[in-house]
């Protein structure tokens, strides 16, 4: 059964969003995407399909994802299409600077860096 243009074209653009979210979270962590693929428990080349927009992760893929990258699931599947944007949820100071458009990666990495010298003083 084909899908409407409409639906299809929907589709495709959370694909490709969610995976260009997953690599910006992934290059800000300074994960090369095999290393992710390893904690994700993924296999590379599906990571890669999954960055690119040529896969559709399931709910339980993005989670060992969000698990690995130490972001919220509810992020990425509200990305996925899979959790409607105005549900309850928590973003992480992490998301909030990884998808900061007016930082640069230097400055989304020291800012990381700072977040995380704090949280493991704790």
């Amino acid at each position: 059964m084909k899908q409407p243009p409409d639906l299809r074209s929907e589709i495709e653009g959370r694909l490709a969003d969610v995976g260009e979210f997953i690599r910006n979270q992934r290059e800000v962590a300074s994960m090369s995407i095999r290393r992710l693929a390893e904690a994700a428990n993924v296999s590379n080349p599906y990571l890669s399909q999954i960055e690119r927009g040529l896969r559709q992760p399931s709910a339980e893929i993005l989670q060992q994802i969000a698990r690995a990258l130490k972001i919220s699931v509810e992020t990425l599947y509200v990305r996925a299409g899979l959790l409607n944007e105005d549900s309850p949820g928590f973003v992480g100071v992490r998301e909030a600077i990884g998808t900061d458009p007016h930082l640069s990666p230097e400055q989304k990495q020291a800012l990381l860096n700072v977040y995380e010298s704090f949280v493991a003083t704790r």
